[in-house]
């Protein structure tokens, strides 16, 4: 992690976080940093130690060692104002099913001092037409956005996204990575755990790999694993079959092919390069055999 960041600009600062269960080391010296204003993806397979990393993050558990700051306090020192600055949206919601949308809203609201106004709310994640329905009548799509909603109620500088999109269709996961960017473009930090890699590619600006309690790499989505770097594969058909070349320079490639079948067009042709979920898997299996 790079030095050259004020710590007035970061959200999030971390330093050899330890956390043990008897003999299982889940969080094993961490060290991390999340700027104020970006969407930061912390990704892993389970049990890698993104819930505890992020249980101690949030304050819901206590660390075993190493130094944290988030929001510039101390996370085990913190007291009701510093709750009053994030929000957190939990995989399991609440069981709120005979109560309306709206009734959930302001019910809550209650407990912040400065709330967003509740019908503000509503549309922001919307559900302006659901806003009398029950919750236990919801989709699970809806249901989602109204844990986003008492997310957000206290307009906070810091939001915890763990596993948000699980269980949704594509088409409902779309229309809620539409709402994180809104958030972002509000100023709003976000930390997003997720086992979906497209999520983590469209929504963050930058990714954290995290494997047997160990950051691996912290990295923009587009670098991660030296993934700029990584050659492409250029596919084509011919009358002998299908054939694949690895190479560095692919637009060399497909005008040799080009001439090879007389100017026109190239049977089949592909040019692929590694997505994130190739190099992730990649460093996953490559930690896995350490």
């Amino acid at each position: 992690m790079g030095t050259d960041t004020g710590t007035a600009d970061i959200a999030i600062r971390a330093r050899g976080l330890r956390k043990a269960y008897q003999d299982v080391v889940a969080v094993d010296r961490l060290d991390l940093e999340v700027r104020r204003g970006e969407i930061f993806a912390l990704l892993g397979p389970n049990g890698a130690g993104k819930t505890t990393a992020t249980e101690i993050l949030e304050g819901y558990r206590d660390r075993d060692d190493g130094e944290l700051s988030v929001l510039g306090v101390d996370p085990r020192r913190a007291g009701s104002d510093w709750r009053q600055r994030i929000g957190i949206v939990l995989q399991q919601s609440g069981d709120f099913d005979l109560l309306t949308v709206e009734e959930v809203l302001r019910h809550f609201a209650r407990y912040y001092r400065t709330p967003r106004d509740v019908d503000e709310v509503i549309e922001a994640v919307g559900l302006g037409g659901k806003r009398r329905s029950r919750t236990g009548l919801l989709s699970g799509g809806q249901r989602r956005r109204l844990d986003v909603g008492l997310g957000i109620l206290g307009s906070p500088e810091l939001l915890f996204l763990d596993e948000p999109t699980t269980g949704f269709d594509p088409e409902v996961r779309r229309q809620f990575w539409d709402l994180v960017d809104g958030l972002r473009a509000g100023g709003t930090t976000v930390l997003l755990t997720t086992h979906y890699l497209d999520e983590a590619e469209h929504l963050a600006d930058r990714v954290g790999v995290i494997h047997r309690g160990r950051l691996v790499e912290v990295n923009t989505p587009a670098r991660l694993g030296g993934r700029q770097q990584a050659g492409a594969v250029v596919g084509w058909t011919d009358a002998e079959g299908p054939h694949s070349i690895a190479t560095n320079e692919p637009t060399r490639t497909v005008r040799e092919l080009a001439a090879r079948f007389g100017g026109g067009e190239i049977p089949e042709l592909t040019i692929s390069r590694p997505t994130l979920e190739d190099v992730y898997l990649h460093m996953i299996e490559g930690e896995g055999q350490s």
